[in-house]
């Protein structure tokens, strides 16, 4: 099984960006898959999630600016990005729901 996330990167305030996790080695289809991110010194914390039929949840501080969504003919789930702020600043995870395997994480950096 692995996780391959990518599409971080450095953006102003406000702008947006959209992560990939190209999953493989799963029947991805039938997993829900997270988001995570840990930025310095900080615990890592859920961002977002979605089922495999794609019923989706948001932390609160994520709600009305990120969106999660899901390609199961790509084995790929997504997070678009939008209005970015500088607390945003982590590496950003993907994880299926349920195993301890995490992928390498992609950095977003966000300039105010």
């Amino acid at each position: 099984v692995q996780l391959q996330a990518s599409g971080g990167g450095l953006v102003q305030a406000g702008g947006s960006l959209k992560l990939s996790c190209a999953a493989s080695g799963i029947i991805f289809s039938r997993n829900a898959m997270d988001w995570y991110r840990q930025a310095p010194g900080k615990e890592r914390e859920l961002v977002a999630a979605i089922t495999g039929g794609g019923s989706t949840n948001y932390a609160d501080f994520v709600k009305g600016r990120f969106t999660i969504s899901r390609d199961n003919a790509k084995n790929t789930v997504y997070l678009q990005m939008n209005n970015l702020k500088p607390e945003d600043t982590a590496v950003y995870y993907c994880k299926i729901r349920g195993r301890l395997l995490w992928g390498q994480g992609t950095q977003v950096t966000v300039s105010s």
